[in-house]
C-alpha cells in the first residue's frame, strides 16, 4: 500500500507484512499455471485461479495496513509490494490474452506503460535516485485492474451472471487502464523534475 516518507523505515526482512508480500509473489506462478491449464488440454481451474487472485488482493491490503499500524515499514517491503502488484498484472495479462479474453490492443497499452516506467527507473538510477514511490493513484489503478481481471474471467459463458460480469469487468478495465497511464505520466513528470533539479545544481 502507499508508504509515507515521514514514517520510519527499517531494514528488517522477516516482518509479517514482508511475509505476506512474499506469499503473494509465490502465488504468481501458481495463478498463471491455473489460468492456462485449459490452453494446454488440462481441466478448467478458473475457480482456483480466482481464489488465488482474491487472496492476493486481501494480502495486498493487509501488508500495507499492518506495516503502518505496527511500524514495520521496510525498504524490502517497498520493493516487494509494487513488484507483486506488477507481476500479478503481467501474469493476468498473459493468461487472459492467451485465453483470448483480453484483446491484444489492451494488453499492448498496459505493457507499454510498464515499459515506460522501466525507462524512468533506469533514468533515476543513473542520477542516483531510488525507484519512484508507490502513490495513491497507482494503487487505485491497480485495484481497478485487479477487480477487472477476475470479472472478465467470469464473463466467459452465456449466463446472465457472465453478462453482468462482462459489463462491470470492462468498466473496471477502462478506469484501471486510464488511471494506470495517469499514474505513469505523473511518474514521468516527477522524474523530469528531479533530472532538471540535478542539471540546475550542476
Amino acid at each position: 500500500m502507499e508508504v509515507q516518507e515521514t514514517r520510519v523505515q527499517t531494514d528488517r526482512v522477516l516482518t509479517i507484512p514482508n511475509v505476506l508480500s512474499m506469499a503473494r509473489l509465490v502465488g504468481v506462478p501458481l495463478f498463471l499455471w491455473l489460468i492456462l491449464r485449459p490452453v494446454f488440454g488440462g481441466p478448467n481451474s478458473d475457480g482456483w485461479a480466482l481464489l488465488v487472485l482474491a487472496l492476493s488482493g486481501v494480502s495486498d491490503y493487509l501488508d500495507g495496513k499492518l506495516a503502518r499500524r505496527w511500524n514495520q515499514i521496510s525498504r524490502l517491503g517497498r520493493l516487494l509490494d509494487p513488484a507483486a502488484d506488477r507481476l500479478y498484472i503481467l501474469s493476468t495479462l498473459v493468461g487472459l490474452t492467451w485465453r483470448e479474453i483480453l484483446p491484444w490492443w489492451l494488453t499492448g497499452l498496459l505493457l507499454a506503460r510498464e515499459l515506460m516506467l522501466l525507462v524512468m527507473v533506469g533514468i533515476l538510477r543513473r542520477h542516483g535516485y531510488p525507484p519512484p514511490q508507490v502513490n495513491f493513484l497507482g494503487k487505485a489503478a491497480t485495484f481497478n485492474l485487479m477487480y477487472a481481471f477476475p470479472l472478465l474471467l467470469l464473463s466467459e459463458g452465456g449466463s446472465w451472471l457472465a453478462s453482468l460480469a462482462a459489463v462491470f469487468g470492462w468498466a473496471f478495465a477502462g478506469w484501471g487502464t486510464t488511471l494506470y497511464w495517469w499514474a505513469g505520466i505523473l511518474y514521468v513528470v516527477q522524474v523530469r523534475r528531479l533530472v532538471r533539479a540535478d542539471a540546475t545544481a550542476d
